[in-house]
Protein backbone atom coordinates (compact mmCIF):
# COMPACT_ATOMS: atom_id res chain seq x y z
CA UNK A 1 0.00 0.00 0.00
CA UNK A 2 1.23 3.67 -0.70
CA UNK A 3 0.50 6.23 1.46
CA UNK A 4 -1.88 8.10 -1.03
CA UNK A 5 -4.32 5.08 -1.70
CA UNK A 6 -7.16 5.78 1.00
CA UNK A 7 -7.91 3.29 3.78
CA UNK A 8 -10.41 0.69 3.34
CA UNK A 9 -12.73 0.63 6.05
CA UNK A 10 -13.97 -2.98 7.87
CA UNK A 11 -17.69 -3.34 8.88
CA UNK A 12 -17.52 -3.48 12.68
CA UNK A 13 -19.02 -6.99 13.18
CA UNK A 14 -21.16 -6.11 16.03
CA UNK A 15 -23.51 -3.56 14.07
CA UNK A 16 -23.76 -5.42 10.97
CA UNK A 17 -26.26 -8.04 12.11
CA UNK A 18 -28.29 -5.32 13.71
CA UNK A 19 -27.77 -3.05 9.83
CA UNK A 20 -29.17 -6.89 8.74
CA UNK A 21 -31.94 -7.16 10.69
CA UNK A 22 -33.20 -3.82 9.65
CA UNK A 23 -32.91 -4.51 6.32
CA UNK A 24 -34.90 -8.27 6.75
CA UNK A 25 -37.93 -6.13 8.51
CA UNK A 26 -38.25 -3.57 5.96
CA UNK A 27 -38.40 -5.86 3.11
CA UNK A 28 -40.79 -7.79 5.33
CA UNK A 29 -42.91 -4.61 5.44
CA UNK A 30 -42.85 -4.07 2.16
CA UNK A 31 -44.01 -7.61 1.15
CA UNK A 32 -46.76 -7.69 3.49
CA UNK A 33 -48.20 -4.19 2.00
CA UNK A 34 -47.89 -6.06 -0.80
CA UNK A 35 -49.90 -8.93 0.25
CA UNK A 36 -52.70 -6.98 1.80
CA UNK A 37 -52.84 -5.45 -2.00
CA UNK A 38 -53.21 -8.53 -3.57
CA UNK A 39 -55.63 -9.95 -1.08
CA UNK A 40 -57.67 -6.72 -1.87
CA UNK A 41 -57.46 -7.47 -5.48
CA UNK A 42 -58.75 -11.02 -5.16
CA UNK A 43 -61.65 -9.99 -2.92
CA UNK A 44 -62.68 -7.66 -5.45
CA UNK A 45 -62.29 -10.02 -7.95
CA UNK A 46 -64.29 -12.52 -6.31
CA UNK A 47 -66.83 -10.04 -5.28
CA UNK A 48 -67.43 -9.42 -9.08
CA UNK A 49 -67.44 -12.59 -10.57
CA UNK A 50 -70.30 -13.04 -7.47
CA UNK A 51 -72.27 -10.20 -8.97
CA UNK A 52 -71.91 -11.25 -12.48
CA UNK A 53 -73.42 -14.88 -11.69
CA UNK A 54 -76.44 -13.47 -9.34
CA UNK A 55 -77.51 -10.40 -10.10
CA UNK A 56 -80.39 -9.50 -12.57
CA UNK A 57 -79.59 -7.32 -15.34
CA UNK A 58 -81.23 -5.84 -18.65
CA UNK A 59 -84.39 -4.01 -19.04
CA UNK A 60 -86.87 -3.64 -16.29
CA UNK A 61 -89.93 -6.20 -16.12
CA UNK A 62 -92.37 -4.86 -13.58
CA UNK A 63 -89.98 -4.57 -10.39
CA UNK A 64 -87.26 -6.83 -11.46
CA UNK A 65 -84.82 -6.89 -14.44
CA UNK A 66 -86.20 -8.82 -17.18
CA UNK A 67 -82.83 -11.39 -16.99
CA UNK A 68 -81.36 -13.00 -13.99
CA UNK A 69 -78.54 -14.17 -13.39
CA UNK A 70 -76.35 -17.51 -14.82
CA UNK A 71 -75.94 -19.16 -11.52
CA UNK A 72 -79.99 -18.32 -10.61
CA UNK A 73 -81.88 -19.07 -14.14
CA UNK A 74 -80.31 -20.17 -17.26
CA UNK A 75 -79.89 -18.04 -19.83
CA UNK A 76 -82.44 -16.79 -21.69
CA UNK A 77 -82.80 -17.31 -24.93
CA UNK A 78 -84.36 -13.45 -25.43
CA UNK A 79 -82.31 -11.15 -27.67
CA UNK A 80 -82.42 -8.76 -24.87
CA UNK A 81 -80.86 -10.71 -22.73
CA UNK A 82 -77.73 -11.11 -25.06
CA UNK A 83 -74.91 -9.35 -22.36
CA UNK A 84 -71.31 -10.55 -23.04
CA UNK A 85 -69.95 -10.54 -19.57
CA UNK A 86 -72.81 -12.99 -18.67
CA UNK A 87 -71.82 -15.29 -21.13
CA UNK A 88 -70.30 -18.91 -19.92
CA UNK A 89 -66.67 -17.85 -21.36
CA UNK A 90 -66.18 -14.54 -20.26
CA UNK A 91 -67.61 -15.80 -16.96
CA UNK A 92 -64.52 -18.53 -16.59
CA UNK A 93 -62.50 -15.95 -17.72
CA UNK A 94 -63.37 -13.88 -14.74
CA UNK A 95 -62.92 -17.13 -12.41
CA UNK A 96 -59.73 -17.76 -14.05
CA UNK A 97 -58.18 -14.18 -13.14
CA UNK A 98 -60.05 -14.80 -9.46
CA UNK A 99 -58.01 -18.08 -8.98
CA UNK A 100 -54.59 -16.74 -10.20
CA UNK A 101 -55.12 -13.18 -8.29
CA UNK A 102 -55.79 -15.31 -5.20
CA UNK A 103 -53.12 -17.84 -5.24
CA UNK A 104 -50.41 -15.13 -5.65
CA UNK A 105 -52.67 -13.21 -2.87
CA UNK A 106 -51.86 -16.48 -0.77
CA UNK A 107 -48.15 -17.18 -2.05
CA UNK A 108 -47.22 -13.18 -1.21
CA UNK A 109 -49.12 -13.84 2.42
CA UNK A 110 -47.18 -16.83 2.97
CA UNK A 111 -43.45 -15.43 1.89
CA UNK A 112 -44.31 -12.29 4.04
CA UNK A 113 -44.70 -14.11 7.17
CA UNK A 114 -41.38 -16.15 6.49
CA UNK A 115 -39.63 -13.17 6.08
CA UNK A 116 -40.87 -11.16 8.98
CA UNK A 117 -40.08 -14.16 11.12
CA UNK A 118 -37.03 -14.56 9.98
CA UNK A 119 -36.39 -10.95 10.58
CA UNK A 120 -37.54 -11.03 14.33
CA UNK A 121 -35.26 -14.60 14.64
CA UNK A 122 -32.10 -13.81 16.22
CA UNK A 123 -28.80 -15.75 14.75
CA UNK A 124 -26.69 -18.10 16.14
CA UNK A 125 -24.15 -16.87 18.70
CA UNK A 126 -26.11 -13.48 19.60
CA UNK A 127 -26.38 -12.86 23.29
CA UNK A 128 -29.20 -12.08 24.85
CA UNK A 129 -29.27 -8.82 26.29
CA UNK A 130 -29.81 -8.06 30.06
Amino acid sequence: MTAEAPARRTPDPASAPAADAGKERRQADRIEAWSIAWMLLAMLMWGCFAFLMLSDYGPQSGDRALCRGPLVRPVSESSLCRDELRQWPALLGVLALAAVVTVVAAATTVYAKVLSRLAHHEPPGARPQA
